[in-house]
């Protein structure tokens, strides 16, 4: 073990010694916070020497470079998790803050793309006029739990300061990431900066979607919004939401997730199970940081967490275990703006006339020579939100109602979901703060029993409501009537803020067998128990997503016995090998159909008339395992197969149609005999010959980081451990690439915990490693264990953390 002992004699504060109102809230109280921490980790208090005041943190790294954090209270935490992330990822972090104080265009120029695919102009208009409403810093004004508790405010200021501490004691100049080394834009951060990066990414779903719609709005210059091409089943009768153009998460690929908590029986040795499997990008700032963060007595919660914010987003604790998935409810809502003739920044309500809020912004932009200059632009709010580009006529102009519009809670609402030790205090966490912002939880505890539920922020919009007010089905969605206020969203007498439903109106689903999301929306939560009856504003897609399919496949069949993986029921192996089966469910329901066409049709046309001989091609699909493991000789041409059928424009060739009595297994099947599937299989060897691509090409091949090949293939597909990258993804680290169509994005941070009576056995792996920096040894050390399907063990305890080879050990003071 190497100990490095830092010490600082100036005394910052002195520490509070009591539990704040979240404590409270969740009715923990000291003793039996006390009575939940395991013996060796109350005794821990004592590695950090005497408390003399001000923040103490002891940072202890483990394999692979994960961050134990131990200290006395929450601002010490922060400290220390400050310190450790910015060891690994300052330059993430501080492109964020350069991205929400909107000075990207001052340091990149305005024409360069931020993470969120828009130009550094749009990206800073956007975060300009965020600022100039000053929501944010309304919100920590105020008390909690709409405002920070003690505990959130404390972990930010820690992480600030052990951030700026870290960059402090390096300089700038002598960083070890290149990517960020001396650049100008790289300082001291502050609290208001964690804490709108925190706004952002609770708007994530909404306004902060709609960025350059928003950035780019100018009065009366946007042309009519056309009628949608075809109008969504239902949509007369209010059965399409408002904003599923805009503000449906899960309409990103980027944004998805798979999440199974086992229950008692459904697992072999009657004990409760989680995997979870988030989907983001493997760079820029949606990526995870893993670590374990401890406060003896209080807190002892081990997971991973997103840049930038100060706190574990899926983990567990030593009785609980939680992950989340993207929701595929809405998190917005679109109205209709009536104006007012001749002046387009006017508009009726209920007979009345209203003027929208104008945010003028003005933006320091940087030339291809160096220079400064300015840019103004305005952003412009009505009532209900942000007000749009497209669709602004002189009669018209749309608005984009945000549920999240006021949620500064999640940090709250983290904290207190990393306290929980049970699946009450985690339903009491979640009524008390209500600040998940467009996620499902998908939890187990120790008693083997399971839960799922969508406690995301969501328009308070019941069908009754959509069918009356809707005013048009348009190419951006379904838009509802915004001069008359019985359109608004309603609210709920549980809800803390008005216009979003309240806890009691959650969909929710408890079991003892097993819940499972992998982002398809609520109703097959559980395959034999349907959650019905839902507002269509939480209902999600009517016909199940590939993905969603194969992961209720996968769990019958792993109850049944019927996977290979031995006697029926999960165990904590079973569940990792079903994790990196990498099943490929439209391979599995269409691979025989395709060999059959192809051995029909050996020779066919491809769409430019080119003939294309495929009989090699139905060679490697009947030798095809159907799986996506890094040497699968079938996968490339599959997914170069499936993309051809995708550009048809039509399922005509399925030969068997979404069947509701069949949810699992349709729609599926290919015609031999359509002309569109015969053309999409010689164009797909086309297009593999084109890129210079032989048919059998194993996916490892074509999809790599950093060199490293890598097993999984894409959401389309029907994968259930979903990654995508192209050949040289990862070649200059983590950082966001300049051509964001490379970003690969897929598995991230993968957890599999039992909850056993000795505590729980937990194995993971953190695709990319803990650090975005091409220089570090942690750049890729986890990349190649996920190659190879290596998890690493977790350790928990004390003793497990002490007894780690090559342990580290950093003590800061403050």
């Amino acid at each position: 073990m190497t100990e490095n002992t830092n010490v600082s004699g100036r005394q910052f504060r002195s520490r509070l010694r009591r539990f704040g109102s979240g404590a409270l809230a969740l009715g923990l109280t000291s003793a039996l916070l006390t009575a939940l921490a395991p013996a060796a980790a109350r005794a821990a208090d004592t590695d950090l020497g005497d408390d003399r005041g001000g923040w103490t943190a002891k940072i202890s790294r483990t394999e692979y470079g994960v961050p134990h954090v131990l200290a006395r209270d929450f601002g010490g935490l922060g400290y220390g998790y400050g310190y450790a992330f910015a060891q690994d990822d300052l330059c993430q972090l501080a492109d964020q803050v350069v991205t929400v104080r909107g000075e990207r265009s001052r340091h990149f120029g305005p024409d360069g793309r931020s993470v969120d695919r828009v130009t550094n102009l749009v990206s800073d208009t956007y975060q300009r006029g965020v600022l100039g409403t000053g929501t944010v810093r309304r919100l920590l004004a105020a008390p909690a739990p709409l405002g920070p508790t003690v505990e959130a405010r404390q972990l930010v200021d820690g992480y600030v300061a052990g951030y700026n501490r870290y960059l402090r004691d390096t300089g700038a100049d002598h960083l070890p990431d290149p990517s960020c080394r001396g650049k100008a834009w790289v300082g001291p951060i502050t609290a208001d900066d964690l804490w709108n990066i925190l706004y952002d990414v609770n708007t994530e779903a909404g306004a902060a979607a709609a960025k350059e719609l928003i950035a780019t709005a100018v009065p009366g210059a946007g042309a009519a919004i056309a009628p949608a091409a075809t109008a969504p089943a239902g949509a007369a009768a209010g059965a399409s939401a408002p904003g599923a153009g805009l503000g449906r998460s899960a309409d990103n690929p980027e944004l998805g997730s798979n999440a199974w908590a086992i229950g008692r029986d459904a697992s072999r040795d009657g004990t409760g199970l989680l995997l979870a499997n988030p989907h983001l990008q493997w760079a820029g700032s949606k990526r995870f940081y893993q670590a374990q963060l401890t406060i003896p007595g209080v807190l002892d919660v081990a997971g991973a967490g997103l840049y930038g914010i100060p706190f574990l987003q899926i983990g567990h604790t030593r009785g609980l275990a939680w992950s989340h998935t993207t929701s595929y409810a809405d998190h917005s809502s679109l109205h209709r703006l009536t104006l007012v003739p001749g002046d387009p920044t006017a508009y009726l309500v209920d007979g009345e006339v209203e003027r929208m809020a104008q945010e003028a912004v003005r933006i320091t932009v940087k030339a291809a020579d160096g220079t400064l200059s300015t840019v103004d632009r305005t952003v412009y709010r009505s009532r209900l939100g942000y007000v749009l580009a497209e669709g602004w006529t002189g009669q018209y102009a749309y608005t984009l109602g945000d549920a999240n519009a006021e949620n500064l809670r999640s940090l709250n609402q983290w904290v207190a979901i990393g306290r929980a030790q049970n699946l009450d205090q985690l339903r009491r966490a979640q009524r008390t703060y209500q600040g998940l912002p467009w996620v499902y939880t998908t939890a187990v505890d120790s008693s083997g029993t399971t839960w799922f539920t969508d406690a995301s922020a969501v328009p308070n919009l019941p069908d009754e409501q959509l069918g009356r007010c809707l005013a048009a089905v348009t190419a951006i969605g379904p838009v509802l009537d915004g001069s008359t206020t019985a359109c608004d969203p309603g609210s709920d007498p549980d809800a803390l803020v008005p216009g979003v439903f309240g806890p009691a109106e959650h969909p929710a689903l408890t079991r003892t067998d097993y819940v499972a999301n992998s982002n398809s929306g609520p109703y097959l939560t559980n395959a034999d128990a349907p959650i019905t009856g839902l507002p269509t504003v939480y209902r999600g897609a009517s016909e199940r997503m590939l993905r969603t399919q194969l992961s209720l496949r996968m769990i019958a069949d792993r109850r049944a016995g019927t996977d290979g993986l031995g006697a029926p029921g999960f165990t904590l192996g079973s569940l990792q090998a079903t994790m990196f089966g990498n099943r490929v469910q439209s391979a599995e329901l269409d691979r025989d159909d395709a060999v059959a066409l192809c051995r029909a049709h050996p020779r066919i046309s491809a769409s430019d008339g080119t003939p294309v001989d495929v009989r090699p091609a139905c060679d490697v699909l009947a030798a095809w395992d159907t799986r996506a493991d890094a040497d699968s000789r079938g996968t490339v041409l599959w997914q170069a197969y499936r993309d051809a059928l995708a550009r048809t424009g039509t399922t005509a060739w399925q030969t068997v149609p979404a069947d509701p009595a069949q949810p699992l297994t349709t729609p599926r099947g290919i015609d031999a005999a359509d002309p569109d599937a015969q053309r999409a299989l010689a164009d797909a060897v086309k297009d593999l010959a084109t890129r210079g691509l032989p048919v059998d090409a194993p996916i490892g091949r074509v999809q790599r980081w950093a060199g490293i090949p890598l097993h999984g293939c894409s959401h389309q597909l029907g994968c259930f451990n979903v990654v995508t990258a192209g050949p040289d993804s990862g070649a200059g680290g983590g950082t966001y690439p300049t051509d964001v169509r490379s970003v690969p994005h897929g598995a991230t941070f993968v957890m599999a915990t039992e909850l056993t009576d000795r505590g729980p056995r937990t194995r993971t792996l953190l695709t990319y490693g803990e650090s975005a920096d091409p220089t570090s040894a942690h750049f890729t050390d986890q990349t190649r264990a996920y190659a190879r399907k290596q998890w690493m063990t977790e350790r928990f305890t004390e003793a497990e953390i002490r007894s780690a080879p090559g342990l580290t050990v950093t003590v800061l003071r403050r």
